[in-house]
């Protein structure tokens, strides 16, 4: 009996006379001045996010040597930096860390609260956050509909310096927009692009014939044309008697 409990307790001894050491440098207690982390390597495309932002959120997490650092905690602290999509963090022997962060491109304002991302991904606008995109409104299941939309009106209007500042699509799938000038758009259901390319193209020559007033709205709703109108100079609005045609 005491022959089993002496055993016992040598083998326990001799365990934690192995497990202790290892315990004790991958938590840091020792060994982070013999295995020190020397070399931090930050890569990615940045824009919004900064080189020193991420060194920053590193840095605590390397003091205790090598063995010590934590890559999970290190990828956390980094995702939670605004902007930031994705982190991929790596330990090099004897003594660098590599950090690759993928950021957040976005593309449009997503309601009031929320930004689209150029991979069609929706997330919240990171606090202080100052940008001017163009606005979209509609349902989430059509934010990859609504960018093909928005990639295909954008340059129509390029030539006479106007930009789409605004883009909705209702639940039943009428698009309208808004251009950077205040003109109003209603594009409609069918064909949308088929007629807002349509009214892109008539578009200077309309402007050529009334230099003096501003369009405020157009209506594209209609088969053979559409219905135009013009801001006037006190304030009001005066809605075209006849229906602008379409054709060219």
């Amino acid at each position: 009996m005491m022959k089993a409990l002496f055993r016992l307790t040598a083998w326990t001894l001799a365990i934690a006379l192995v497990v202790l050491p290892v315990a004790a440098v991958l938590n840091g207690w020792i060994g982070g001045e013999r295995w020190p982390m020397r070399h931090l390597r930050v890569s990615g495309e940045f824009h919004l996010v900064t080189d020193q932002q991420v060194r920053d959120t590193v840095l605590p997490n390397v003091g205790k040597g090598y063995f010590a650092v934590n890559l999970e905690q290190v990828r956390k602290n980094i995702a939670g930096l605004p902007w930031v999509k994705q982190v991929d963090v790596r330990k090099r022997w004897p003594d660098r860390l590599e950090v690759t962060v993928t950021e957040y491109k976005p593309l449009a304002r997503w309601g009031e609260k929320k930004l689209l991302a150029e991979n069609g991904e929706i997330f919240a606008i990171p606090k202080n956050a100052t940008f001017k995109l163009p606005l979209f409104e509609g349902q989430e299941a059509n934010a990859s509909e609504m960018m093909s939309f928005y990639s295909y009106a954008k340059p129509l209007f390029l030539t006479m310096g106007l930009q789409v500042q605004s883009i909705r699509m209702s639940a039943r799938g009428s698009w309208s927009l808004t251009l950077s000038d205040g003109l109003e758009i209603e594009v409609g259901r069918g064909e949308p692009q088929q007629r807002l390319a349509r009214f892109a193209r008539l578009m200077p020559q309309i402007k050529n014939d009334e230099p003096n007033r501003q369009l405020q709205r157009a209506d594209l709703r209609y088969t053979n044309g559409f219905a135009l109108s013009w801001k006037q100079a006190q304030g009001k609005s005066e809605v075209a008697n006849n229906l602008q045609q379409g054709s060219t």
